[in-house]
């Protein structure tokens, strides 16, 4: 049983990337007080679960029935990440662009950032492979891990100092679009298959 659940947590961790994740996280919640990000953190790990497990007992039938496809998901969750990227990228101060922190931690950190096309593809496979209930217990663990990460980020983020943290701000919203791209691209090339 070990191992089936081992199955399912490896592929989920991979594909939520808490580490990939986290210094996006600490970017966007940057210049926010800790209360702020406390709340962020309750409000995506909490839309990151229910979107996961809906999807996990709904996700085939939901789309089928919307005639969406997981790659037009990955096209638009593609483009979100993207639009985020640039924005960021672009910005001089963080400071100059409103920060809704009451949605922040639903979009994009829970969706699609925690769980995002990579999640969903992955979960339905897993369930197919191992069933609903092994499959929704690694989603739950692997969202609670990144919550966990994220509660520490204040003190990574006092680790590297101001600078360092604006310069893997950077750098992370460089990979973020370099990411985008990539589930755009790969969701193009799955549709034109």
């Amino acid at each position: 049983m070990f191992e089936k659940f081992l199955l399912c947590f490896i592929p989920l961790f991979v594909a939520v990337d808490t580490p990939g994740i986290l210094p996006l996280f600490i970017a966007l919640t940057e210049g926010l007080n800790a209360a702020q990000v406390r709340k962020i953190i309750v409000q995506s790990i909490i839309t990151a679960a229910v979107v996961s497990v809906t999807f996990v007992f709904f996700g085939k039938a939901i789309l089928a029935m919307l005639s969406i496809t997981v790659y037009d998901f990955m096209i638009a969750g593609g483009m979100l990440l993207f639009i985020i990227s640039i924005s960021d990228l672009l910005s001089i101060e963080k400071k100059q662009r409103y920060i809704d922190a009451d949605g922040l931690g639903a979009v994009p950190i829970g969706v699609p950032l925690i769980v995002g096309p990579a999640v969903l593809t992955t979960s339905i496979i897993l369930v197919n492979e191992h069933g609903s209930y092994l499959t929704v217990t690694a989603l739950i663990l692997n969202i609670l891990v990144a919550g966990l990460v994220f509660l520490i980020s204040g003190k990574i983020y006092k680790l590297l100092g101001k600078a360092g943290s604006r310069t893997l701000s950077k750098l992370a919203n460089l990979l973020l679009a370099a990411i985008a791209v990539m589930i755009i691209r790969r969701g193009i090339t799955e549709i034109l298959r």
